[in-house]
């Protein structure tokens, strides 16, 4: 039984988990929380062995919590469930400890395989600590292979935090050339978005980590990119507000 703690500033959000959970044989939600500081409390409390935990929150947020947990003694798997598409972010918290980053449009399942994986000690997306191991796969060949040379350009890119806009003018390419190899990436590498198609490239050594982490804040006037994905995905079921629809518009089954 892997004992779960939910960490969301959204009440429908937290009930749509935990109504999610509560259908899959092995999960137990152990508690609550909707800030960073009760999610602290709630964690000393219950000793949660994964916690899924939002990243954009007020007061102490998702990568605050990952910080302060280094100093708690019950030191629990984090899986980070974001509905913003910031790569820098998503980077930020695997490197301050999260085991996997997940967008909060991914499937019931998908979060399923991701909490065993953590409550085993393992990760959908691989930590950044391996980086080292994924830079020697990679001169091996492996994941990458599958990509063509310009596929590899784009997603080198991404990694670096870069926009459509900014890919095109960088490699000589037309904004529309750059989305279609985007979503070929996607498709290739079986991945949900471009954060993830960014934090890949980051494990496979294709940017540093020091100068993706820059990328970003180098341009304060740089607007964030749209999210391409593969598919439209399921959302999790909410509670329904009379007309078929969770309060945050989720779906309801």
């Amino acid at each position: 039984m892997v004992n779960v703690l939910i960490v969301d500033d959204h009440e429908v959000v937290r009930r749509g988990l935990r109504f999610m959970l509560a259908q899959e044989p092995g999960f137990e939600v152990v508690g609550e929380a909707a800030d960073g500081e009760a999610a602290l409390v709630a964690i000393r409390r219950c000793r949660p062995d994964v916690v899924l935990l939002d990243l954009m929150m007020p007061g102490l947020d998702g990568l605050g919590v990952l910080h302060r947990l280094r100093g708690e003694a019950w030191r629990p798997a984090v899986i980070v469930l974001t509905s913003y598409a910031d790569e820098h972010k998503a980077i930020e918290a695997m490197l301050a400890g999260a085991l996997s980053y997940l967008p909060k449009t991914i499937t019931g399942e998908r979060v399923f395989e991701a909490v065993r994986a953590a409550g085993a000690g393992g990760s959908v997306i691989e930590p950044a600590g391996s980086l080292v191991h994924r830079r020697r796969e990679h001169d091996r060949g492996g994941p990458l292979e599958r990509l063509s040379a310009r596929e590899r350009d784009v997603l080198a890119e991404l990694s670096r935090g870069r926009s459509n806009r900014e890919i095109a003018r960088s490699l000589s390419l037309g904004e529309q050339t750059v989305k279609s190899h985007v979503s070929s990436i996607l498709t290739k590498l079986d991945l949900q978005d471009r954060t993830q198609a960014a934090i890949f490239g980051l494990q496979h050594g294709l940017v540093p980590l020091g100068e993706a982490l820059r990328g970003g804040r180098d341009r304060p006037d740089r607007q964030p990119a749209a999210t391409e994905t593969r598919a439209p995905v399921d959302r999790w079921p909410a509670p329904d507000d009379g007309g078929g629809r969770g309060r945050d518009g989720y779906a309801v089954a």
